[in-house]
């Protein structure tokens, strides 16, 4: 007989299986080789008709993978049902980041969505992973939601400063060097402080050198994605196409 997948469900949460919500997390989690124990789908067909649109080369496992369920048990189940109806659990696999590109370092960060975001990034610049620092988890829903399912996509850990990977880290504070006038090396660190107290001690201490961003005098900030963005496309442009 077969169990029901709400029981499923609770059994496999509870054994610390990570929340993806949404076709688009699910997709990238199909793509990048995530192990998928339950995936569950208000309505199949509408769900693998957006996979043929979207992401033809998810439909053959997602049509294996995908359990049909009613909206009140998808409802039941996720705490805020992503609008297509689409969720899974999904097994953590954090690992050290690659050094063959910079590793994106978030100090502290407070805020999930911006974690999410910033993997977002690392994973389609190309970086060598994201590591955070203090006690927020980068494997939480809400930042496995704001990611998309990238954190199969690169490496995503959370580690204490002392405890950073080998080699040069450049700390972004605006009393630092133009970025602009600076080469990132491929097995760089490039650290980011948190959005409300910006870089920490003992990442100061920690950092090789300072950059700054190039930004219009009396604007404050750059949001914390943007500041990644804008510094990983600085790397990115001084590489040749590959």
């Amino acid at each position: 007989m077969t169990r029901d997948p709400a029981d499923r469900w609770h059994a496999l949460a509870a054994a610390g299986t990570v929340l993806l919500d949404g076709f688009h997390a699910v997709k990238h989690a199909v793509r990048f080789g995530a192990e998928l124990p339950l995936a569950v789908t208000a309505d199949k067909a509408a769900t693998l008709a957006l996979a043929r649109d979207l992401a033809p080369d998810t439909v053959p496992a997602l049509d294996t993978l995908l359990t049909p369920v009613a909206p009140a048990t998808l409802a039941a189940l996720v705490p805020r049902p992503h609008p297509t109806g689409v969720a899974a659990l999904a097994v953590p696999a954090p690992r050290a980041p690659a050094r063959t590109a910079p590793v994106v370092v978030l100090d502290n960060p407070r805020h999930l969505g911006n974690i999410g975001a910033v993997v977002r990034l690392a994973a389609g610049a190309g970086a060598g992973g994201v590591v955070t620092t203090g006690t927020t988890d980068p494997w939480h829903p809400a930042v496995l939601r704001a990611a998309a399912g990238l954190h199969w996509a690169t490496a995503v850990e959370r580690r204490a400063v002392d405890a950073l990977p080998d080699g040069p880290l450049y700390a972004l504070d605006p009393e630092g060097d133009d970025l602009r006038s600076v080469t990132v090396a491929d097995g760089a660190l490039l650290a980011f402080g948190s959005e409300r107290a910006g870089l920490s001690p003992e990442m100061r201490a920690r950092a090789d050198g300072l950059l700054a961003l190039p930004m219009r005098p009396r604007v404050s900030s750059y949001n914390l994605a943007t500041s990644v963005a804008m510094t990983l496309y600085h790397w990115m442009a001084a590489r040749r196409p590959a």
